[in-house]
């Protein structure tokens, strides 16, 4: 006991100064990507609410794990966050043989930062409109139909997968290095549907390249109204998206996580980065650690009986 209070001050009196110096955001991804873009626009309102600078350290590789590895074993002091998608907290405990940190031990959540929905889209010569002929055409045509992703168990992989289960549908997954490719074959007719950001999808539907029949969210675009969701149009309760959210090191003083979840709330729902979020395709959300917590929780057993019913098998 005597141990655990002497380890617990020096933390507890650095935060009751925090934040006193540069605090480091790692995003475990390349730079110029959805969650790199993001989480810069995130870190650039949160300093200034902060009084002191985010850096942004890039710590790709391994589907996010790198970096969130990275993070689970730095100091528990506040100055070094994850700026964390889907990937290494939700999925990787389903798909990884090895992985080495627990998502739920190592690392505090703070608050979901948005969603990023995927939109079903499909090659303008496959005789569909919406989801319910989509499903009765792949029934009538079982295994027929190829579906593209960015690789295997990648978020839109598995929402692929999940949305055949939820179907009754018997498809092909074609796995890509990446949404470019992707695209182009979706485009070139070799494959026939796929799920991909908005982003990447909606300049070749507005351009007539491809049809978009549903967004994967529980709630339309605002950037693109008339598209209808997957649970409105024959599967209720229907939701994949991917997901950014903000988690610190296990350990993390309680003050300095309250703080921030208050200061991540409340930029979430200022005008300037909350529209800029949204014309980007990104849902910001916003929330407490404690619903963040079990948001996490339903995530993770969601993609895990997931990998039960289709036999998904961890590499």
């Amino acid at each position: 006991m005597v141990t655990a209070v002497a380890a617990w001050q020096p933390l507890q009196a650095a935060a009751d100064g925090w934040p006193d110096r540069t605090i480091r955001l790692v995003v475990a991804y390349p730079p110029d990507g959805s969650t790199d873009i993001t989480a810069r626009l995130f870190a650039e309102v949160v300093s200034r609410k902060l009084g002191q600078p985010i850096i942004v350290d890039n710590r790709s590789g391994a589907s996010g794990t790198i970096g969130a590895l990275a993070v689970s074993r730095a100091p528990a002091d506040g100055y070094t966050l994850l700026f964390a998608a889907s990937p290494e907290v939700s999925i990787a405990p389903t798909t990884f043989k090895a992985l080495h940190y627990s998502p739920t031990k190592d690392l505090a959540p703070i608050s979901s930062i948005g969603l990023v929905p995927f939109l079903l889209v499909s090659n303008p010569a496959v005789p569909v409109t919406d989801v319910k002929s989509l499903i009765g055409y792949a029934k009538a045509n079982p295994g027929k139909l190829n579906y593209s992703s960015l690789g295997n168990n990648t978020s839109n992989h598995l929402t692929g997968e999940l949305f055949s289960l939820a179907a009754g549908i018997q498809t092909s997954h074609v796995p890509y290095r990446g949404s470019g490719p992707s695209m182009s074959d979706l485009m070139g007719g070799q494959i026939q549907y796929s799920f991909d950001t908005p982003t990447a999808a909606m300049p070749n539907v507005r351009a007539g390249k491809l049809r978009a029949l549903a967004v994967t969210s529980q709630q339309r675009l605002s950037s693109a109204p008339v598209i209808p969701t997957v649970s409105e149009s024959g599967l209720p309760g229907f939701s994949a998206s991917t997901w950014f959210g903000l988690f610190a090191p296990s350990g993390t003083p309680e003050a300095v996580l309250d703080r921030l979840n208050a200061e991540t709330v409340a930029v979430l729902k200022s005008p300037d980065l909350s529209e800029t979020m949204k014309s980007r395709g990104i849902l910001p959300t916003g929330d407490s650690r404690a619903v963040f917590r079990s948001f996490l929780a339903a995530e993770i057993e969601k993609w895990k009986k997931l990998a039960i019913s289709v036999s998904i098998v961890p590499e």
